[in-house]
């Protein structure tokens, strides 16, 4: 048949472009075979609940296209341009929508798994509560999209431009976020646990209640983040800017903060048990009613830093800087302070 043939059943309608699948077992309908490249176009096309298995759609104009419950599986999509195009419910399982234009693209409840978006344009795009498991997002664009509820475990999200995207409850763990932006980007309840966040934009995101336990921040920037009650166990916050961050009730048991900047942040009742806060700069830092049991804070500078009712029970303190700090009601049963600089000035033996 005719390539303009085949293009013509296409724009009839699923019906019979499935049908004609059907009757041609030795052909996968390639859309690349009948000449379907640019300048050629389908936007604002039909394609609802078509199957389009393998097809090749590579730069493609599907703007504002229909393509609801359509079956794009292994389909490529390469270039493609998307913009504001309806994709809901699709399945994209390992599609290749390297470099595609999916602004403001509704990709809600869709099924990407291990699908390629690498270097995507997915501004202002909707993927919400979509299944992203092992996508691949390196330096891809999604800025102010919508991400809430989606599973994004094992993703790769390196590079990517995540700022201000909504990310409430979504799930991300094992994910590679290593050198994102997600500045202003909301993460609510997220899971995180095992995130790698290595050198990450976090100025200003929202992490409240988010589940982090043993996701790793190195070098990361987390300047003004609120991690309000966020479970911190066992992460990795070495070297993190952390400066005026909101760590209140936050759990940080046996967290590593070795080197990281916690100027002025706010530790308020944050369980800090057993944590690594060797070398941390706690300077004007708020840890009234934290607990420090057992904390390691050799070396670390508590200079002015607000220590009323801390426990520091079996603590080491060895060679802290306490300088102007305040004790009031502070109780350091157990602390090790040799060395350390006591509020005072002078120096404990």
């Amino acid at each position: 048949m005719a390539d303009a043939a085949q293009l013509a059943i296409i724009k009839k309608g699923a019906h019979a472009w499935n049908q004609w699948r059907k009757q041609q077992p030795a052909s996968n309908g390639n859309l690349a075979e009948i000449g379907i490249h640019p300048p050629a176009t389908l936007r604002e096309a039909n394609l609802s609940l078509m199957d389009l298995e393998a097809i090749n759609l590579g730069q493609v104009d599907l703007c504002m296209a229909l393509l609801q419950g359509a079956n794009l599986r292994a389909a490529n999509l390469r270039k493609a341009l998307l913009y504001t195009a309806n994709l809901q419910s699709v399945d994209l399982i390992g599609a290749d929508l390297e470099s595609a234009d999916l602004r403001e693209a509704d990709l809600s409840l869709s099924n990407l798994t291990n699908a390629n978006l690498a270097h995507a344009n997915l501004q202002r795009a909707t993927l919400y509560t979509s299944n992203l498991r092992e996508a691949n997002f390196h330096k891809a664009d999604l800025n102010l999209a919508n991400l809430g509820e989606a599973d994004l475990s094992l993703s790769n999200l390196s590079d990517a431009n995540l700022q201000e995207a909504n990310l409430r409850e979504a799930t991300l763990y094992t994910a590679n976020l290593r050198k994102a932006t997600l500045q202003d980007a909301v993460l609510m309840g997220a899971d995180l646990r095992e995130a790698d966040m290595t050198m990450a934009v976090l100025r200003e995101t929202n992490f409240h209640r988010a589940n982090l336990c043993t996701a790793i921040f190195s070098v990361a920037n987390l300047i003004g983040a609120t991690l309000y009650r966020a479970n911190l166990c066992m992460a990795n916050l070495s070297l993190a800017n952390l400066c005026m961050a909101n760590l209140i009730e936050a759990d940080l048991h046996r967290a590593t903060l070795v080197g990281a900047n916690l100027i002025g942040a706010n530790l308020y009742k944050a369980n800090l048990q057993e944590a690594n806060f060797n070398q941390t700069d706690l300077r004007e830092a708020t840890l009234c009613m934290a607990n420090l049991a057992g904390a390691d804070l050799r070396q670390a500078n508590l200079c002015m830093a607000n220590l009323r009712e801390a426990r520091f029970y079996k603590a080491n303190l060895s060679g802290a800087n306490l300088h102007h700090a305040t004790l009031w009601q502070a109780s350091l049963d157990g602390a090790y302070l040799s060395g350390a600089t006591m509020p005072d000035g002078s120096v404990h033996e």
